[in-house]
């Protein structure tokens, strides 16, 4: 089983527009409603392949009741602590990749976070409490995205670090002082994109910033970079993985994807060349998709074998 961690429980509603008018009235497509947050997104993918995943983090108020009635009808085993705020809820709006009377213009997406409820020490320690439970039946944990209101800043960096006191390897996909702290918990591996590494270890080449958070602890670093790939600096090498073309869609739920393979690699124990390249080919999978948590597997089977990695 693979545990994942989403702190910032969301209510996902994703906005299918053909063309976004930012100065008039729009009218939308299609509208899709799901529970989501990083953590959720990596379970809905491990889950697609087959994996037993449970989902834990914060929930509460009527946003937070939407999001576990959706857990339950996904159907996603799920094991949430209660906290007294309102779950936040997040807005994307996405065009699609082609316009019939603008053939040049590519598709566009834009992202509303909320920042989430605040979150009482108590309520943090009672969500340790059962973190800990949880991580006896794991064999992964996965901790990712944005921290609510009142959680440290180096939260991550106690959680990946209670997983390893454990025996659990945990992969980290945060942001901004998260991420800067995470290193020193000694997760397996952490998961930033090339603006979130630069923000992180800003100065020099990624290479370099991805050795620099190895230094602090973490046992690898995987870089990914969008059309341009993955790179992952490990303490067995340094690797790339190209992509043999773009992708186009909705690049929202693409690192959740990625991540799924990560955390199942550290499950099957897969070598970096073979783990890569499912990680990127799930990423790529996932953009064709038009909401975060899935992947288009006619997708996946073309793009898998046409990536290189060196």
């Amino acid at each position: 089983m693979i545990l994942t961690v989403t702190l910032n429980l969301a209510l996902d509603v994703t906005y299918e527009v053909p063309r976004v008018d930012w100065d008039g009235v729009n009218r939308v497509g299609a509208v899709h409603r799901r529970a989501g947050g990083k953590g959720v997104n990596v379970a809905r993918v491990l889950a697609a392949l087959g994996h037993d995943t449970l989902v834990t983090g914060l929930a509460g108020g009527r946003t937070g009741h939407a999001v576990e009635a959706d857990l339950r009808s996904a159907p996603l085993r799920h094991a949430l602590t209660p906290v007294a705020g309102d779950s936040r809820t997040t807005l994307t709006i996405t065009e699609p990749h082609t316009h019939p009377h603008e053939p040049g213009r590519s598709g566009r997406t834009a992202l509303f976070n909320e920042p989430g409820p605040h979150v009482t020490s108590g309520e943090l320690t009672a969500f340790t409490r059962r973190y800990e439970k949880l991580l006896s039946g794991a064999g992964a944990v996965v901790l990712a995205g944005s921290l609510p209101r009142g959680v440290p800043a180096g939260f991550y960096a106690t959680l990946a670090a209670i997983a390893a006191a454990r025996g659990v390897p945990a992969v980290v996909d945060a942001d901004g002082e998260p991420l800067r702290h995470a290193a020193e918990g000694r997760p397996a591996v952490v998961k930033p994109n090339a603006d979130e590494l630069a923000r992180a270890v800003p100065g020099g080449t990624l290479t370099e910033a991805a050795g620099a958070l190895r230094e602090r602890g973490a046992g690898a670093v995987v870089v990914s970079m969008g059309a341009d790939g993955l790179l992952a600096v490990t303490g067995e090498g340094t690797f790339r993985a190209r992509m043999p073309y773009t992708v186009h869609g909705n690049p929202t739920g693409a690192g959740d994807a990625l991540v799924a393979g990560l955390a199942l690699a550290l499950v099957e124990r897969t070598p970096w060349p073979d783990t890569l390249r499912r990680a990127a080919a799930l990423g790529a999978a996932a953009v064709a998709t038009p909401v975060a948590g899935e992947i288009d597997p006619d997708v996946y089977a073309d793009i898998h074998p046409q990536i290189t990695v060196s």
